[in-house]
């Protein structure tokens, strides 16, 4: 258990949680420590095999192989996940890809139209399901997981600029919606992170990012998801459509 869990060892106990992309990377970081801390947590993923092994990494209490791009799938996946947790109190959409590395002239529309499904319509279609949850218990915290990306545009990565923009105007806007209901929603907006992330992106694109942050280096996971398990928590209670920059000074608006 990590000294923060430690110390915020029953900051989430009686709370449940959905994480989809939850097998892997900062969704798999966030599920270990919300369980160390005393939620019980459903993990979303597409991969079977990898959510078979967090499951028995992080303790989940259940697992579900869903296509967030896929609304029938996330429907499917938010009803069973409401089954086995009794109730749904918080949720990390931090399910993402990155897409092809490719100038707009040439970018494959293939991936272009992927990369808009599983980063913002999952996004949507996680909310969509969930949140008619959250709003009969009068409770909820979502954070959604977009990047700077989205403030900045990276070039060559246009699907995925885009992508998380859009991630950071739907925060926004169904915070709004949710305001007087007892449900926060709030972004965070990672710079790069040590995640497997990094291994579908060409060298040439990761050393421009590290470039650009001032602190010099990569993010952590524990990082992000200190920041992702506060905005979970009921200490998060009058910040709602919020952006939360954690960028190594990077972006500081």
């Amino acid at each position: 258990m990590h000294k923060e869990s430690q110390m915020f060892k029953d900051r989430f106990w009686g709370r449940t949680a959905v994480i989809t992309g939850g097998a892997s990377g900062a969704g798999k970081a966030a599920a270990a420590r919300l369980v160390a801390e005393g939620a019980r947590v459903a993990l979303w993923d597409q991969n079977q095999e990898a959510l078979i092994q967090a499951q028995a990494e992080v303790g989940a209490t259940s697992t579900h192989v869903v296509d967030v791009a896929d609304p029938l799938s996330v429907q499917a996946a938010a009803e069973a996940s409401h089954a086995a947790l009794s109730r749904i109190d918080l949720l990390v959409c931090s399910a993402g890809i990155t897409g092809a590395t490719a100038p707009v002239r040439e970018y494959p529309i293939d991936s272009w139209n992927r990369v808009i499904s599983v980063n913002l319509n999952g996004v949507f279609h996680a909310c969509r399901a969930i949140v008619p949850f959250m709003i009969a218990n009068k409770y909820g915290r979502i954070v959604n997981v977009a990047s700077v990306a989205g403030k900045e545009g990276n070039p060559n990565a246009s699907a995925y600029s885009a992508s998380k923009a859009g991630v950071i105007a739907f925060t926004k806007s169904l915070a709004k919606e949710l305001a007087t209901t007892g449900v926060l929603v709030n972004a965070v907006t990672p710079a790069v992170f040590v995640t497997p992330l990094l291994e579908q992106m060409p060298r040439s694109q990761v050393d421009f990012m590290k470039a650009k942050i001032p602190m010099g280096r990569f993010g952590e996971v524990p990082e992000v998801v200190a920041m992702i398990s506060w905005l979970l928590s009921e200490e998060c209670s009058f910040s709602t459509g919020a952006v939360f920059d954690i960028s190594g000074g990077r972006t500081t608006y």
